[in-house]
């Protein structure tokens, strides 16, 4: 058994036991480095647990029957889930959608939106009847002053 010591500073060490410890952190064989730390691997269940406690305190609602969203960015690409997981809290107009995305091309998505929006043509205002703007305030007809004078009589 080798154990070294040095007289100036009184600290002992056991090489054996020292060789062991240098063995037990090699990431590979002999001769390659020590690992500098321990790396703990995060699973992505606990980044969704504290996504879905934080929509719980937003009182978000599963909307469920939705099949796909589209969302289309300004440089004319398409966010597009099929069957995803939507969450909505309509009041603070805030939604969550969560599942698997593509980035497609709206050249690639055209036809079914299309169709989508045919489909809703009917709730759309057309462009034959003008639009009445219910703001607005109308003109007035008749003179109030005098009504109000001949009522209070």
């Amino acid at each position: 058994k080798a154990v070294v010591s040095t007289q100036s500073t009184g600290v002992v060490i056991d090489q054996e036991k020292l060789a062991k410890m240098q063995n037990s952190v090699r990431i590979g064989g002999k001769g390659t480095a020590r690992r500098k730390k321990k790396i703990i691997h995060k699973t992505a269940g606990t980044d969704d647990k504290k996504l879905q406690t934080t929509l719980k305190k937003l009182q978000c609602n599963n909307i469920p029957g939705i099949e796909e969203v589209n969302i289309i960015k300004d440089d004319s690409t398409v966010i597009h889930f099929t069957n995803p997981k939507v969450q909505a809290t309509v009041g603070a107009n805030t939604f969550a959608i969560s599942g698997n995305a593509e980035h497609k091309s709206i050249t690639d998505l055209f036809p079914g939106i299309l169709n989508q929006l045919v489909g809703m043509s009917s709730s759309l205002p057309s462009k034959s009847k003008p639009v009445v703007d219910d703001d607005e305030v109308p003109a007035l007809v008749e003179d109030f002053d005098e009504a109000s004078k001949t009522e209070a009589v």
